[in-house]
């Protein structure tokens, strides 16, 4: 039987050759090396043609053009060397796309990523499409590589310097606009012209190469570029900390490139990619990867779900708002919210009405986009049209009476398939079904704060929650752009109870006396994106500090928080919302940042000293979290160690360059973390004592991931 081809060549009448790229059997374009010889034997069929006008890429995918590489072709790879083989193989067949005497357009609709960008810059054009699916980018630093086919050093030629750095040390994706603005692109227009708009540009030949704007040119000199390269140097080392090796060789084969000519840039870029490709940094990110795309395909559950038409939410505040908009703009459903008084409704669509306003001054969003979206989002303080919603999730205050009377309401005037989800922190979903006529149909949705930022959910059945009722609550989260993790029913469920001994022994340093900013700098330097104090004040001190007593209520003492922690409470500290926690923050519009509080270690009785080292009190606090990741895992409230590094990262930014609790934990060896707790147990009590699980891997010189 003959092979379906990925790369697919037709000649038209008017000696123009189309490529249509379409994978078979998948349904997003990744490059595999398997397909090298498909395209330099279309390559030289194009090359032998003397007759032909110009060449087009375009995808045969409805909504992508090339999703970047394969990233299993990295996973097998052995060493270094063969890395930096494929790396060049990737170069060769882009500078044999380049190097064709005729025009070549890229016509892109959809995701245009890695090295599917990288083919596009090899092109002497590009169009794309005005779609809001059409995104362009090169985002393989945030699986810890380098663009490997041409990259690094196509992009600053074409769009400058200081624009490329910016697109290959972020890894953000562009939309059409922005492309265009940049000169990434030479044209957007509607989907329904690409291919005739790729023709008309083939007509016009090859057009000259664009002038880049006053201020790129400047920096393309020798002075302009030292001084760029040393301004980004000295601030993706503030923003990376030394964590991510990727950034600083993306940096040193960009300017290898434009400081000594194009094959030396090419040899580094290859030799740089090699060599990443074997980092633990790189690996673990591609494992989080693969976890996440893994959990895209599950339902959470041996049922399939139920269809989703129209989801309602209980209370407009700030959660309630923040579920209403991304069911509304990511899920593309009708959400009705209902509150005790008009107040919150009003704020309820204000919220939405501020994120969508500020995409439309972006120009991310046109105005006519906006009234669509804000189209789906009605509400009221009675549940009118509540009777046709599948699902409702329920953001009231942490009250469980309360709770369990919005779930007799919702049995009364909803339907009888309706799912009532809690969004709920710490309160037993047991207990919110407690009094249900149907209580197969409650489950906890657990969201993080803010709504439209936080990509993790977690997704908490009791004991009597259906199997359906867990697939459609996971399915409703994944239309909402989150990623779900399943969890168990018990206090704090996962991502909160591990993160409450990380901060309260962050407390334990504090009452110590070591500095507020020395504390929050260590974490910081290992990884997090902030330190668990400042983090206690973004969520709100009187918010984070009501979980603690449940937690040691459910566990025992090694969740109690220092008792003089309470003074902060007592002095109405809540943190930025109230513009004074551990930090003093400046009020809106003033340019000065915020500050340590220097009356907190009077209200604490402490005076700051900083005994510690930094990597003292980081070890301290990150053990704690670790020894609870492995117990929950052994009391099942996590299902894998993949679930619980997803949870972790997603959930509260654990360094995603170390893959998660577990995969650390794995890279550490269970021994190395046995004797480190056990070390910190002698010094500072028996809450380090580590868990009976992890002492059973030691035993049997098991890891968490099988390998």
């Amino acid at each position: 039987m003959e092979q379906i081809s990925a790369f697919n060549l037709h000649i038209r009448l008017d000696n123009i050759a189309v490529v249509t790229i379409d994978v078979p059997d998948e349904k997003m374009n990744t490059l595999k090396a398997s397909f090298g010889p498909e395209v330099h034997n279309i390559i030289k069929q194009v090359r032998d043609n003397t007759a032909l006008q110009g060449l087009i890429f375009i995808s045969g995918k409805p909504d992508n053009f090339i999703a970047g590489a394969d990233i299993n072709m990295i996973a097998n790879c052995q060493n270094a060397l063969e890395a930096q083989t494929l790396a060049h193989q990737g170069q060769q067949i882009m500078a044999e796309i380049a190097a064709l005497p005729i025009p070549v357009v890229a016509a892109i609709h959809g995701a245009c990523l890695g090295g599917g960008l990288e083919l596009a810059l090899a092109c002497h054009s590009r169009i794309c499409t005005d779609d809001e699916k059409t995104k362009l980018g090169l985002p393989e630093v945030q699986l810890g590589l380098l663009p490997g086919s041409g990259g690094t050093q196509r992009l600053p030629r074409l769009i400058g310097v200081s624009n490329a750095l910016d697109m290959i040390l972020t890894g953000k994706q562009l939309r059409p606009r922005q492309a265009l603005k940049l000169g990434l692109v030479d044209e957007v227009v509607p989907q329904s012209i690409l291919l005739a708009a790729a023709v008309e540009r083939v007509a016009k030949g090859r057009q000259p190469s664009r002038t880049l704007p006053v201020r790129e040119r400047i920096l393309a000199g020798p002075l302009g570029r030292s001084l760029l390269f040393s301004m980004v140097e000295k601030k993706t080392e503030q923003k990376t900390r030394g964590n991510y090796p990727a950034t600083k060789r993306i940096i040193d084969v960009i300017k290898i490139g434009l400081g000594q000519g194009s094959f030396s840039g090419y040899e580094s870029e290859a030799k740089a990619f090699g060599e990443l490709a074997m980092t633990p940094q790189s690996a673990a990110l591609r494992g989080l990867f693969f976890a996440s795309t893994e959990l895209k395909k599950e339902h959470g559950a041996d049922a399939q779900p139920r269809p989703i038409k129209a989801v309602g939410v209980l209370g407009g505040g700030l959660m309630g708002g923040g579920i209403a908009f991304v069911t509304a703009t990511k899920g593309k459903l009708p959400v009705r919210i209902k509150d005790i008084n008009n107040e919150g409704i009003n704020h309820a669509l204000k919220y939405s009405w501020d994120l969508l306003d500020k995409k439309v001054r972006r120009r991310h969003l046109k105005a006519i986009e906006r009234q669509r979206e804000m189209a789906r989002i009605s509400g009221g303080t009675d549940y009118h049209g509540f009777h046709n919603r599948d699902i409702v999730v329920e953001a009231v205050f942490e009250d469980l009476t309360l709770k369990q009377k919005m779930v007799a309401e919702i049995e009364q005037n909803a339907a009888p398939h309706t799912i009532f989800a809690s969004n709920t922190s710490s309160l037993p979903i047991a207990d919110i079904a407690a009094n249900a006529a149907r209580p197969e149909l409650v489950i906890g949705l657990h969201y993080f704060s803010p709504v439209d930022k936080m990509p993790l959910v977690e997704v908490i059945p009791h004991a009597g929650t259906s199997a359906e009722t867990i697939s459609t609550t996971v399915q409703l989260a994944k239309k909402q752009g989150k990623t779900p993790i399943v969890v168990g029913d018990s206090a704090g469920f996962y991502v909160n109870r591990i993160l409450a001994p990380y901060v309260n022994e962050a407390m334990r340093c504090l009452v110590e006396g070591e500095p507020v900013d020395k504390i929050d700098n260590a974490l910081v330097a290992f990884g997090f994106p902030v330190g668990p104090i400042q983090l206690l004040d973004e969520v709100g001190i009187d918010v984070g500090t009501k979980i603690s007593p449940i937690l040691q209520q459910a566990y025992g003492d090694r969740f109690a928080a220092p008792q003089n922690i309470a003074a902060i409470l007592n002095d109405d500290r809540k943190g930025r919302k109230n513009g004074r926690g551990f930090y003093l923050y400046p009020g809106k519009g003033s340019r000065s940042k915020k500050q340590v509080d220097p009356a907190i270690y009077k209200l604490l009785g402490v005076s700051p000293k900083g005994q510690l080292a930094e990597n003292e009190i980081a070890q301290r606090c990150v053990m704690m979290m670790l020894n609870e990741a492995a117990r929950c895992l052994e009391e099942g409230v996590v299902r894998s160690a993949r679930d619980g590094d997803i949870g972790a990262v997603f959930g509260i930014g654990f360094p995603p360059f170390l893959g998660g609790p577990f995969r650390y934990m794995d890279s550490l060896g269970a021994g190395e973390v046995v004797a480190q707790l056990q070390r910190l147990a002698s010094q500072y009590g028996e809450r380090f004592a580590p868990c009976d699980r992890l002492l059973q891997m030691v035993e049997e010189q098991r890891n968490f991931w099988a390998k």
